[in-house]
């Protein structure tokens, strides 16, 4: 609920929503957005990265929450998937929301309505069913497990090299 909250508030400010991981670990909730995505390698670089701080903070949930075109298949049609979703003249924009828990995944997409003057309007509930599976580079980004005390150090070590920082969202335990 967290993340959609967050979607709405920066497409009512901005107008778009950066790609964004929330986690809760050991120090309580926090979030982690990149510096830039300009690029497919920027985009693998913060995939990557989120992984890391998911180790590092020994995260035992996450949501990855991000703007994605998506595109459906009509009723007793199949899905083209030759086609991209962001050229499909049938395309939707939506936030993806994609929790993990080590045991589960779950996703939700919520439609981003627009007016026609192209302005954020509202994010709506998706009529599409649970999927059973994700996949992509912004996907099982939760370790499946635990990490030890050492590799936690290892990783903060690398992120602090990095000089990437996640924000705290409350005090663990509230």
């Amino acid at each position: 609920m967290q993340a959609a909250h967050y979607a709405e508030f920066c497409l009512r400010n901005s107008g778009s929503m950066p790609p964004t991981l929330f986690l809760i670990g050991n120090d309580g909730p926090m979030m982690f957005l990149p510096e830039k995505l300009a690029n497919d390698q920027d985009k693998d670089e913060f995939a990557t990265t989120a992984r890391l701080v998911c180790i590092a903070h020994n995260a035992s949930a996450c949501v990855m929450a991000l703007e994605a075109w998506m595109k459906t298949a009509k009723p007793d049609e199949k899905l083209d998937t030759t086609e991209p979703p962001s050229e499909a003249i049938d395309r939707q924009e939506v936030i993806v929301l994609m929790g993990e828990d080590r045991k589960n995944q779950l996703q939700q997409f919520l439609p981003i309505v627009r007016s026609d003057n192209g302005k954020f309007f509202n994010l709506t509930e998706s009529a599409l069913p649970t999927m059973d599976n994700m996949q992509g580079r912004f996907a099982q980004i939760l370790s499946p497990k635990i990490p030890d005390a050492k590799m936690q150090a290892l990783t903060k070590a690398v992120l602090t090299v990095k000089r990437v920082k996640g924000v705290r969202l409350g005090k663990p335990g509230r």
